[in-house]
């Protein structure tokens, strides 16, 4: 039982696709940066525990394509959240119908089903700490669930943050 709770919780998120865009600068040489950290502020958008989760997904990331986080890094990175409300009004039909020869009846009405969703926008832009300049962007958009659980969200920034991610360093 404990393993189709996770199953059907992959299948839901797995549902809400993420578009993922992302822009460099083409003279850079990202080879050069080895270390990272975060801006101060970074996050505007999102709440304390969704900036823990999504910088805890990036430093992850990065860590993982030999990047390391550190006190006065090559780049520092910037996180960015836009969020509007999306709602989905949908009804499921329900009909009734007889008839005979000359004689028929039919009663049929709607069942209302409003699902509401977020769309999200998350940004991440990597900035030279040298001179202050935006070296790569990645821009994800995808549908967060309004009242989705902390685990969800958890899954749901893993998913998006390694999309975003797996573009950089661009080839």
């Amino acid at each position: 039982m404990k393993y189709y709770k996770y199953f059907f919780l992959l299948v839901i998120i797995g549902c809400s696709s993420s578009k993922v865009v992302y822009d460099y600068d083409s003279q850079t040489d990202f080879n050069q940066y080895k270390t990272f950290n975060f801006f101060e502020d970074a996050g505007k958008g999102l709440n304390e525990l969704d900036i823990k989760r999504v910088t805890y997904e990036i430093t992850t990331a990065l860590e993982a394509k030999g990047m390391q986080l550190a006190e006065k890094p090559d780049i520092y990175i910037n996180i960015l959240s836009e969020e509007r409300e999306l709602v989905n009004r949908n009804t499921i039909g329900v009909g009734l119908g007889s008839g005979g020869r000359n004689v028929g009846f039919g009663i049929s009405g709607g069942i209302p089903i409003e699902s509401r969703k977020i769309n999200q926008q998350l940004t991440i832009d990597f900035v030279e700490s040298k001179d202050n300049q935006l070296i790569w962007q990645g821009i994800a958009t995808s549908e967060v669930r309004q009242k989705a659980t902390p685990e969800q969200k958890r899954l749901h920034f893993q998913k998006v943050i390694g999309k975003v991610i797996n573009n950089y360093p661009p080839k």
